[in-house]
């Protein structure tokens, strides 16, 4: 890192690296390092702290395909145009060579991060916190949805985030793009949920899907880092695309209705009254312009989502024998009861 990083920078001198580190939260899906960068320059000495963010090894069983670190790259720097406080991008460097892998670096923050695992809704600061900064905190994170879907876009902002799937409609091509993951994911091995899914998409398809954004892809407020209930920095991009504002708007109430269920199955109250449907949908509307529609539509799709990534999560462990490999398939997917009260219709009521 430090030979890499003194042939990037104008003429330094005394270039030098701090000891790695890896952070101890949130993350499954890309290898991140912290460090520190000093050197001295014509303006006198520099520091800077430093992420870089790496794809995985094969033999690490990625979670995705691919890991386009040049396309995260560049919906970062679009993200932060549009006034979403996306961390601050420094270099990508697409050759292998450095690392033994491409990487790109960017500017670190500091703040808190409502946490996957114990899950926010157990215990933490955010359980602690009163509803009006629940409430803050909430408002800001519908604000980075509305402030990124509302910018203005060029033809070639959308391009180089299009996905290569055919289909009619982003919607389409979107949807495409996930039954290949799901298929990639899971090999021979068949999840009857996750199709049964599949088909109610097709049964349910909306008759106007609504315009085409740049979507974040994991909208939610454990990719989000905070100060004082408010964004500072927005993370994880590699889920990013184009498709209906409502795609992020689901997820984002659908992964908080997944820890709350979790909690509740633990016999803790949870949330309850956060992030409801209800709330996000208005708040968005309030902000952007934009009323949401077809949301059991979108919901569903973020629940079929959500169970092809831990599904295959769930594979990871089986491969690293961490757990055996069920007899039910379908228990491959953490929130199954959910998924098939959505396909019988149960869980709108």
């Amino acid at each position: 890192m430090q030979a890499w990083l003194a042939g990037r920078l104008d003429g330094p001198s005394g270039v030098s690296v701090s000891e790695l580190s890896r952070p101890s939260g949130n993350g499954l899906s890309s290898e991140t390092v912290f460090f520190t960068a000093s050197w001295a320059d014509g303006t006198g000495p520099q520091e800077l702290k430093c992420v870089a963010r790496m794809a995985p090894a094969a033999e690490a069983v990625p979670v995705f395909p691919e890991y386009d670190l040049g396309k995260q790259f560049e919906v970062m720097r679009f993200a932060r145009r549009a006034g979403v406080p996306a961390p601050r991008t420094l270099w990508f460097e697409p050759d292998p060579a450095a690392l033994g892998s491409p990487f790109f670096v960017m500017e670190q923050e500091t703040g808190d991060v409502p946490p996957d695992l114990v899950p926010y809704t157990f215990e933490g600061w955010l359980l602690d916190a009163s509803p009006a900064d629940r409430e803050r905190l909430q408002r800001h994170s519908v604000d980075i949805l509305a402030r990124l879907h509302n910018a203005p876009v060029q033809p070639e902002d959308l391009a180089f985030l299009r996905s290569g799937h055919s289909g009619e409609s982003a919607l389409r091509r979107h949807v495409n793009e996930q039954r290949a993951y799901y298929e990639w994911a899971h090999g021979s091995l068949r999840i009857p949920l996750l199709e049964d899914a599949f088909a109610w998409l097709d049964d349910h398809w909306p008759a106007d899907p609504g315009q085409d954004v740049i979507s974040w892809g994991d909208a939610r407020i454990g990719n989000v880092m905070y100060r004082d209930f408010t964004p500072v920095a927005v993370l994880d991009w590699e889920m990013a695309g184009v498709g209906p504002r409502e795609i992020d708007i689901a997820w984002m109430i659908f992964l908080h209705r997944f820890f709350q269920d979790v909690t509740m199955i633990m016999g803790l109250p949870g949330l309850p009254g956060f992030m409801t449907r209800e709330d996000v949908c208005a708040q968005y509307h309030a902000l952007s312009g934009h009323e949401p529609r077809n949301m059991e539509f979108f919901e569903t799709y973020a629940a079929l989502r959500h169970g092809i990534i831990m599904a295959r999560v769930w594979h990871r462990r089986i491969h690293f024998g961490e757990q055996p490999m069920p007899e039910d398939p379908n228990d491959l997917v953490m929130h199954r009861a959910a998924l098939e009260s959505m396909l019988d219709g149960r869980y709108w009521d």
